[in-house]
C-alpha cells in the first residue's frame, strides 16, 4: 500500500515539474520555440536523428539538441547543428531568435540561398555556414551584423560579387572565410571601412580579380592571408604586408602578380616581410614574378618553414644567404630560369625535408654538402644542366625517399653507396651520360616501391641478380643503354612489377618465362635487343599484359592472336624473321608433318597409363591410414590435423562451462553465420568462442573448414591466433583469445552517443597493423590468402591496441606459392552462399563475376581508410548520396577537402594538442585520403599492392608518432 502512495506522489511531482518547465518559458522563448520548429520543417532529411528531441511540448527548448540558452534560461543564445548531415533549406524564421550569438550550421547539406533575414540578428557574434551546398549571392544584409567576430561561408557554391557592406560595417570581424566558392569581382575594401580587428582572411579558390586593396593595410593584426587561386593581378602588395607585423601565413600562389620595377625586382616585397617576426609560410607559386632572388631572402623570419617560388619567371643564381633560414623544411624554386651553381651552403639548413630545384638552368656539379642534410627526404634536381658525378655523400641521407636527377649531364658511374639509402622509394637517373655497370648494391635496394629509371645512359654489362630483391617496385626502365648478357629468370621475383622496359640494349638469349608469370605486369618492352628463341607461352597467357613490344630481335616460332597477343598488331613483332602466325601482316606458319600428329596421341596415352598406375599406388597408401576420434565425441580432429595444429584439447562441456551455457549475457557479437561468446577457462584464460549457426552448419561447413585452414597455416602478429577448434556433427566452434578492447567498429561508432575514442595516432597505427597483416596474407603466408571480408568489425584490438585481423570464413586460398595472386584464387558464385565481402566494402569487379583477388582486399582497405577519415560508414553514403564512399570523397578532391580534413581533425584529435602539431596531422589526413582513393580505383590493375600500402602506412606511422621532429 505504501509503494502505491509513493507511486502516486511521484506522478504528482512529475506533473508539477512539467508545469514549472512550461511556465518558465516566457513569451520570448515561446516565440523562439516556434522559430526553431519552423526551421525544422525545412529539414527534409535528418539521418542521425539529431532533431528528434525537438517537439512542440513537454521539453524545455533550452535542452533541445544543439540549443543553448543563457544562465537565466530566458534567452536562446546558441544554435550549433554542425556536422549532423542535415538536408534541406535554411529557414528565414531563425531571424526571429533575436538574442542569438552563435549560429553554426556548417558541415551539412543545406541548399538554396542564405536568407537575407539573418542580417537582423544584431547580437550574432559567430556565423558559420561552411561546407554546405548553398548557392546564389551573399546577402548584403549580413553587413548589418555589427557584433560579428567570426564569419565562415567557405566551401559552398556561392557566386556573384562580395557585398561591400560585409567588409564595411564589420569593424569587429576577426575571422572571414569565403574560400572555395565562385565569387567574382574585386575585394570590396576601402579606406573608409577598415577591418582593424581582422586576424584571418581566407578568400582562396574563387574568381576574384583586380588588385589587393590598399585598405587591407589597416588590418595590422592579420596573421593569415590566403588569396591563392584567384585572378588577382598587379605588383605584389609590399606596402600592405609591411604593416602586418603579426603575419604568419601568406598564400598568393596561382594569380597574376608581378614583382616591382617592371617585374624585375623582388627585393621590396621580401623586405616588407622582414618585420613579421613570426612568419612561417610564403607561397608565391604560379604567378609571373620576374627578377632575381635577392640575398635579403635570408633575412626573413627565423621561424620560416616553407617557401614556394616555383612556376614563375625568376632568373639568376640561388643566393647563398637563403641558408640563413635554418628552420626551413621545404624549398621549392622549380620551373623558373635560375642559373649558376647550387650553393653548398644549403647544407646548413639541417631541417630541410623537401628540396625542389628542377626545370631550371642550374649548372656545375652537385655539391657533396647536400649529403649532410640529415632529414632530407626528397631531392629533385632534374631538368637542369648539372655535370660531374653523383656524390658519394648521398649515402648519408638515411631519410631520402625520392631522388630525381634525370635530364642533366651527369657523368661517371652510379655510386654503389646509393645502396645505403635504405628508405629510397624512387630513383630516377635517366637521360644523363652515366657509364659503367649497375652496382649490385643499388640493384639490391628492396625499399624501392615506385620506380627505378636508369634509361638513356651509357650503362653496360649484365643485369645484376640482386635486382630480383626489388619485390615492391612498380616500374623498372633500363632502356637505351648498352646492357648485355642474358636476363636472369630471378627477375620474376619482382612480383609487384607493372612496367618493365629493357629495350634498346644488347640482351641476348631467351626471355625468361618467369617474366610472363609476374602477376601485375601490364607493359613489357624488350624491343631492339638480340633476344632469340621462342616467346614464352607464359607471356601470351598473362591475364594482365596489355602493351607488348618484341620488335627487332631474333625471335622465332608460332605467334597466335590469343591471350595477351589478341590486341597486338604486326608493329609489336617487326624485325623478327623467324616469327610466323595468324597476326595480320605476319607470314603464315607451315603445317607440321603427319608423323608429328600421330606421335602426340601415342605419347599422351603412355603418359596417362603411367599416371593411373601411380595414382592407384597413392590411393592404397592413403586408405591404410585411420582417423583417431578423441574421447567423448566432444572434439573430432584427424590424426594428421591434430599433429599439425598442436592445439590443447577443450571439450564441448568445457566450452559450456566457460560461457555459462552460451548464455545471452556472454554474447559479445553476432554475424551472418553465427555468434561469438566470451568465456573463462579453468586456468583463467579468457576466450572468445565463435559458434557456427546450427541451421547453417551443414551448408556452411566449408566456411568453418576454410577458416580453420587459414588460421592453422598463418602466423603473424597482426592475425588472430587460434587456441583450438571444436567440431561435432551439430556443433562447430573456433576458440580464440578474447580481445579486451573489442573491434575497431566499436571504437569508430560507440553506442549511447559517445564520441569516438581513438585519436589519429592510434588510428594510423591500427591501419598500419591491418596493412601488415594483409601484406603477410597476400605475399608471405605459406598458403597465400585473400581475406575477402575486411571491415572494422573484423579488426580486433588487444590490450596494447594492436590490431589483429579475424573472420576468415570466406577467405580464398591461393593455391601454390608461385601462382598469380591476382587471378588464380578460388572462384565463387551465388550458390556458395557467401558473397565476397560486405556491402560497401566489396570491390566493384566482384559484382561483374570476377574472381576474388588480393586487389579486392586492397579496395576494402581503401574504403576502410576513407571511412576512418570521413567518419561515415560506406553504407550510409550509399543511402544518403546514392554513390560509393570512393565517389563521394573523390567529388571533393582535391579542392574541396578542407571540411573533411577539419572534421577529421575535430573527431580524431585529443582534447589537448599543441597547435604546432596541426600541420603534421593535416598532412597525414590528406595522405590517408589520397591513399584511400588510390586503393579504391575501379580498375584493379591501377591499385597498389598491400606491400606498397604497408610501406606507406609505416612511413605515416613514423611521421605522426614523432611530430616534434617535424615541427621543431
Amino acid at each position: 500500500m505504501g509503494s502505491c502512495k509513493f507511486s502516486k506522489f511521484s506522478v504528482l511531482c512529475l506533473i508539477i515539474i512539467l508545469f514549472e518547465v512550461s511556465a518558465k518559458e516566457n513569451a520570448q522563448l515561446v516565440k523562439e520555440r516556434v522559430s526553431l520548429l519552423s526551421f525544422k520543417s525545412g529539414i527534409v532529411l535528418d539521418p542521425k536523428g539529431a532533431l528528434q528531441s525537438w517537439n512542440s511540448s513537454g521539453v524545455h527548448v533550452c535542452i533541445w539538441t544543439g540549443v543553448k540558452c543563457n544562465n537565466a534560461r530566458d534567452r536562446l543564445v546558441q544554435l550549433d547543428l554542425s556536422g549532423l548531415s542535415l538536408h534541406g533549406r535554411i529557414s528565414p524564421a531563425l531571424a526571429n531568435i533575436s538574442s542569438l550569438a552563435i549560429l553554426d550550421l556548417s558541415r551539412n547539406f543545406f541548399e538554396g540561398h542564405i536568407p537575407a533575414e539573418l542580417g537582423s540578428l544584431l547580437m550574432l557574434r559567430q556565423l558559420s555556414l561552411s561546407w554546405n551546398l548553398l548557392e546564389g549571392n551573399i546577402p548584403s544584409e549580413l553587413g548589418f551584423l555589427g557584433e560579428l567576430v567570426y564569419l565562415d561561408l567557405g566551401s559552398n557554391r556561392l557566386a556573384g560579387d562580395i557585398p561591400a557592406p560585409l567588409f564595411c560595417n564589420g569593424s569587429s570581424l576577426e575571422y572571414i572565410d569565403l574560400s572555395n566558392n565562385s565569387l567574382t569581382g574585386k575585394i570590396p575594401l576601402s579606406n573608409e571601412c577598415g577591418l582593424t580587428e581582422l586576424r584571418f582572411l581566407l578568400l582562396w579558390s574563387n574568381r576574384l580579380e583586380g588588385h589587393v586593396p590598399e585598405a587591407l593595410s589597416n588590418s595590422s593584426k592579420l596573421e593569415w592571408l590566403d588569396l591563392e587561386s584567384n585572378l588577382l593581378r598587379g605588383e605584389l602588395p609590399s606596402d600592405i604586408v609591411r604593416k602586418m607585423p603579426l603575419l604568419q601565413f601568406l598564400y598568393l600562389s596561382y594569380n597574376d602578380f608581378v614583382s616591382h620595377d617592371g617585374n624585375t625586382n623582388l627585393e621590396p616585397f621580401l623586405a616588407s616581410l622582414a618585420n613579421s617576426s613570426n612568419f612561417q609560410e610564403l607561397e608565391l607559386a604560379g604567378n609571373n614574378l620576374g627578377g632575381e632572388i635577392p640575398p635579403i631572402i635570408g633575412d626573413l623570419s627565423a621561424n620560416l618553414v616553407q617557401i614556394h617560388l616555383d612556376e614563375n619567371l625568376l632568373y639568376g643564381p640561388i643566393p647563398p644567404q637563403i641558408s640563413n633560414l635554418l628552420n626551413l623544411t621545404l624549398l621549392n624554386l622549380s620551373s623558373n630560369f635560375l642559373n649558376g651553381t647550387i650553393p653548398p651552403e644549403l647544407c646548413r639548413m639541417g631541417k630541410l625535408e623537401r628540396v625542389y630545384l628542377s626545370n631550371n638552368s642550374l649548372s656545375g656539379e652537385i655539391p657533396a654538402a647536400l649529403g649532410e642534410i640529415p632529414h632530407l627526404g626528397l631531392l629533385d634536381l632534374s631538368k637542369n644542366k648539372l655535370s660531374g658525378s653523383i656524390p658519394n655523400s648521398f649515402a648519408n641521407l638515411s631519410q631520402l625517399r625520392r631522388l630525381f636527377l634525370f635530364e642533366n649531364q651527369l657523368t661517371g658511374t652510379i655510386p654503389p653507396s646509393l645502396g645505403e639509402c635504405i628508405n629510397l622509394e624512387i630513383l630516377d637517373l635517366s637521360h644523363n651520360e652515366l657509364s659503367g655497370t649497375i652496382p649490385c648494391e643499388v640493384a639490391a635496394l628492396s625499399s624501392l616501391k615506385l620506380y627505378l629509371n636508369l634509361s638513356s645512359n651509357h650503362l653496360q654489362g649484365p643485369l645484376p641478380l640482386e635486382l630480383s630483391k626489388m619485390d615492391m617496385v612498380l616500374a623498372i626502365d633500363l632502356s637505351s643503354n648498352n646492357l648485355s648478357g642474358s636476363v636472369p629468370p630471378q627477375l620474376g621475383s619482382c612480383i609487384a612489377l607493372e612496367y618493365l622496359n629493357l629495350s634498346g640494349n644488347a640482351f641476348e638469349g631467351p626471355v625468361p618465362a618467369s617474366i610472363g608469370q609476374l602477376p601485375y605486369l601490364r607493359v613489357l618492352d624488350v624491343s631492339s635487343n638480340q633476344f632469340s628463341g621462342r616467346i614464352p607461352e607464359s607471356i601470351e597467357a598473362s591475364p594482365t599484359l596489355r602493351q607488348l613490344n618484341f620488335s627487332f630481335n631474333k625471335f622465332s616460332g608460332n605467334i597466335s592472336n590469343e591471350g595477351s597477343f589478341s590486341s597486338l598488331t604486326i608493329d609489336s613483332f617487326l624485325g623478327n624473321k623467324g616469327l610466323c602466325g595468324t597476326i595480320k601482316g605476319m607470314p603464315k606458319c607451315r603445317k607440321k608433318h603427319a608423323y608429328h600428329s600421330l606421335m602426340l596421341p601415342i605419347l599422351l596415352s603412355i603418359f596417362a597409363v603411367l599416371l593411373c598406375i601411380f595414382a592407384c599406388h597413392q590411393l592404397r597408401s592413403r586408405f591404410k591410414k585411420k582417423l583417431v576420434v578423441l574421447n567423448r565425441g566432444d572434439l573430432e580432429v584427424g590424426e594428421k590435423e591434430e599433429k599439425e595444429l598442436k592445439y590443447p584439447r577443450i571439450s564441448y562441456r568445457q566450452l559450456i562451462q566457460a560461457t555459462g551455457g552460451f548464455s545471452p549475457s556472454s554474447l559479445i557479437g553476432s554475424g551472418r553465420f553465427g555468434h561469438v561468446y566470451k568465456g573463462v577457462l579453468h586456468d583463467n584464460t579468457r576466450i572468445a568462442v565463435k559458434v557456427l549457426d546450427s541451421k547453417a552448419a551443414g551448408e556452411l561447413s566449408g566456411s568453418f573448414k576454410r577458416e580453420c585452414q587459414v588460421l592453422k597455416r598463418t602466423r603473424h602478429r597482426n592475425l588472430i591466433r587460434i587456441i583450438t577448434t571444436c567440431s561435432k556433427p551439430d556443433f562447430k566452434a573456433l576458440v580464440l583469445p578474447l580481445m579486451s578492447n573489442g573491434s575497431l567498429e566499436r571504437h569508430l561508432y560507440p553506442s549511447h552517443g559517445l564520441s569516438p575514442s581513438l585519436d589519429l595516432v592510434q588510428l594510423v597505427s591500427i591501419c598500419n597493423d591491418v596493412a601488415e597483416g594483409l601484406a603477410y596474407l597476400h605475399h608471405y603466408s605459406p598458403v597465400r590468402v585473400v581475406h575477402c571480408d575486411l571491415k572494422p568489425s573484423n579488426i580486433l584490438l588487444d590490450d596494447d591496441m594492436t590490431a589483429l585481423l579475424t573472420d576468415f570464413g570466406i577467405a580464398k586460398l591461393v593455391k601454390g606459392i608461385d601462382d598469380k595472386l591476382a587471378d588464380d584464387s578460388v572462384s565463387f558464385n551465388s550458390t556458395d552462399g557467401l558473397l565476397c565481402g560486405s556491402v560497401g566494402y566489396i570491390a566493384p569487379e566482384y559484382g561483374m563475376g570476377k574472381r576474388a583477388s588480393t586487389l579486392g582486399d586492397v579496395y576494402s582497405f581503401g574504403v576502410l581508410l576513407l571511412e576512418i577519415v570521413t567518419g561515415r560508414r560506406p553504407t550510409d553514403v550509399l543511402v544518403d548520396e546514392g554513390s560509393s564512399l570512393h565517389e563521394w570523397v573523390k567529388s571533393h578532391y582535391p579542392n574541396k577537402l578542407e571540411p573533411i580534413v577539419k572534421q577529421a581533425m575535430l573527431r580524431c584529435a585529443p582534447s589537448v594538442m599543441p597547435a604546432c602539431y596541426n600541420k603534421v596531422w593535416n598532412d597525414v589526413i590528406l595522405e590517408l585520403i589520397e591513399l584511400g582513393l588510390i586503393c579504391t580505383q575501379n580498375n584493379p590493375s591501377t591499385r597498389p599492392t598491400m606491400l606498397d600500402i604497408a610501406s606507406e602506412m609505416g612511413r605515416l606511422k613514423q611521421y605522426i608518432s614523432t611530430p616534434l621532429s617535424q615541427v621543431d
